[in-house]
This record gives structure tokens, C-alpha cells and sequence, in this order.
């Protein structure tokens, strides 16, 4: 016969794991916006929240690789720079998930990179970053916060 006692515990355990997994697959919140040339301030560096709620995607969600349809992302993405042909400056802050392939030059979200890249075919001097540590994580920070622990 099981006690009062155990059948609490277990009771207690089994919502902390169902919390946990809950949690798990809820997501992750991230700013999400585009600003060509300054034009969007809410977007743009410095960032204040204050101003860009409206752009908080809460859950944010992303395609993956080889998938219709959109799944909870798992880290915020900024990119941050200059198109190389033109001069202009560009900001973009949305969301990413890892779509499970084994090498890291095809995830986005698993290192941040600065120097140049391609961005919707254009070549872009500047930083594409990613966090997954707190929802919203996706504002202003100085490079150096947003480098991936691994």
C-alpha cells in the first residue's frame, strides 16, 4: 500500500517533469525585424525595448531544413552590417532552430560569425550572431556577449 507521502512525491515529480517538457518545446521569444538603411529605429542599434514590443514574437517560430511548415525556434539570430556593393546598412533580428544536421557550417544558429557573408544574395560586411540563453535575448550587445558558449 502506498502512503500519502509517496503518492505526493510522486505526484510532485511527475509535474516537474511534465513542466520541464513543456518548457522544453514551448520555445523561444525573439525579437523580430528588418531595418534597410536606418529606416526602422526600432530595429536599429542602440536597442530599447521600450519602443519595439510590438516586435517581441512570442513563441518565435522558424522553418527546418527538409520540413513544411513552421516549428518553436530555438535561439534568437541578429545580423548586423553593411551590403558591400552599395553601402547600405542593414539590420535583421528574427529567430532560428537547429534543423539536426551533423556539421555546423549549415546551422545558423550554432556559430556566430563576423567578417563577410551572403544575405539574400547580396555580400554583407558584418556580424551574424545567435543566443539561446533568455527569451528576447536578440537586442543590442556587444559582440563579445553574444558568442556562443560550446
Amino acid at each position: 500500500m502506498l502512503s500519502a507521502n509517496s503518492i505526493t512525491s510522486f505526484v510532485t515529480a511527475l509535474i516537474c517533469t511534465l513542466s520541464c517538457i513543456a518548457d522544453a518545446n514551448a520555445g523561444i521569444d525573439c525579437f523580430k525585424c528588418v531595418s534597410l538603411e536606418w529606416q526602422n529605429r526600432a530595429c536599429d542599434d542602440p536597442f530599447h525595448n521600450n519602443f519595439s514590443s510590438g516586435l517581441l514574437e512570442s513563441p518565435c517560430m522558424g522553418g527546418r531544413k527538409g520540413r513544411n511548415g513552421l516549428f518553436p525556434a530555438t535561439a534568437c539570430i541578429k545580423l548586423t552590417g553593411y551590403y558591400k556593393a552599395t553601402g547600405q546598412h542593414v539590420t535583421v533580428r528574427g529567430c532560428a532552430l537547429d534543423s539536426g544536421t551533423l556539421t555546423t557550417d549549415t546551422e545558423i544558429i550554432r556559430m556566430s560569425h563576423c567578417g563577410g557573408f551572403y544575405f539574400d544574395d547580396k555580400y554583407v560586411d558584418g556580424c551574424l550572431q545567435s543566443c539561446d540563453d533568455a527569451d528576447g535575448c536578440n537586442p543590442h550587445r556587444r559582440p563579445s556577449l553574444w558568442t556562443r558558449r560550446c
